[in-house]
């Protein structure tokens, strides 16, 4: 058996592939390029993928291959009709980013109500040691108990912010990806008007695609903080970056971006230097612990498939 790794680079440099050696020959590839891909993947009978986007363009000649392992819980980077059709299992990793992904997104939420940006400049370009005052309350704060963080999307992640929001003291809305009967929701609308700190954990789909759009912006408070670390085409990037260039939204806090990396032209590039922006490479699922889950799981995922198993299986 023969399996690739496409674009190791993006799991980090501090990753073994090494426990794959048991299923026969592995060539690890730190990056791929388009014009590498076919050849690379000609004889493969497994991919290991990242970022990559893999279709019929440059699957159809892979006639050895069985089975694509995606090291991410989204994998709407890959072609999973044209995959059943030609037969190709597709897996992905489910649950192994969860505290990471949580953990950024309440740092990012802590550090814009706080404005710990704007305290941290004070202090390294001078002017905290030249005022002769002893402290700093410029830009003023409130504290996140009794504030209401709103969290669109319900799965192990947006679970878990509710967690840290509810342990923080802030009152929590919830707008589920799936809604099931029975349980108590906001809607999108209520979600983003009612909020003071607005955090997006749902997959990139046809439904959720573009669903933070400028009227739901518009909808929010003026003093609102929101988060995406979920995908970046989920939102209205030109709208958020409008919102915060006049004044209408209280913070930004993005991980994510409808084209990674950082497009020169994106809109984002204009409140880049801004205060209440945090702006972070795609980075939050990433801490250490996670990504060797993520390594662990898709060697679990080859093991179940070539057993006769579904396990993690995205394409039945």
């Amino acid at each position: 058996m023969k399996i690739v790794v496409l674009d190791a680079k993006t799991l980090g440099g501090d990753m073994e592939f090494s426990q794959f050696d048991k299923f026969g020959e592995v060539q690890v590839y730190q990056t791929t390029s388009a014009l590498q891909l076919e050849d690379r993947i000609k004889d493969a009978d497994v991919i290991i993928v990242n970022k990559i986007k893999l279709d019929e363009n440059n699957l159809k000649n892979a006639k050895k291959l069985k089975l694509i392992c995606v090291t991410a819980t989204g994998y709407d980077n890959i072609d999973t009709t044209y995959c059943w059709h030609r037969e190709i299992a597709v897996c992905n990793v489910k649950g192994y980013s969860t505290s990471s992904v949580a953990q950024v997104t309440a740092a990012m939420a802590l550090s814009l109500v706080t404005h710990l940006n704007a305290f941290d400049s004070y202090v390294k370009d001078g002017r905290y040691t030249e005022s002769g005052v002893q402290n700093r309350l410029k830009p003023y704060f409130h504290e996140l108990n009794g504030m209401t963080w709103g969290i669109v999307g319900y799965g192990n992640i947006g679970k878990r912010v509710a967690q840290i929001a509810s342990a923080l003291g802030a009152k929590t809305l919830i707008n589920p990806h799936r809604v099931r009967d029975g349980f108590d929701y906001s809607t999108l609308d209520e979600v983003c008007g009612n909020s003071d700190i607005i955090s997006v954990h749902v997959p990139l789909t046809a439904e959720t695609r573009g669903m933070i759009d400028e009227k739901h912006i518009a909808m929010m408070k003026k003093t609102a903080v929101f988060i995406n670390v979920s995908r970046g085409a989920v939102a209205d990037e030109e709208a958020l970056t409008n919102a915060i260039q006049d004044g209408r939204l209280g913070g930004l806090g993005i991980d994510v971006y409808s084209e990674e990396p950082l497009a020169k032209d994106s809109p984002y590039n204009k409140i880049l230097h801004k205060k209440n922006v945090i702006f972070t490479p795609h980075m939050a699922w990433g801490a250490y612990e996670a990504r060797k889950r993520c390594i662990d799981e898709i060697e679990k995922n080859i093991e179940t498939f070539f057993m006769g198993g579904t396990r993690n299986r995205v394409d039945i």
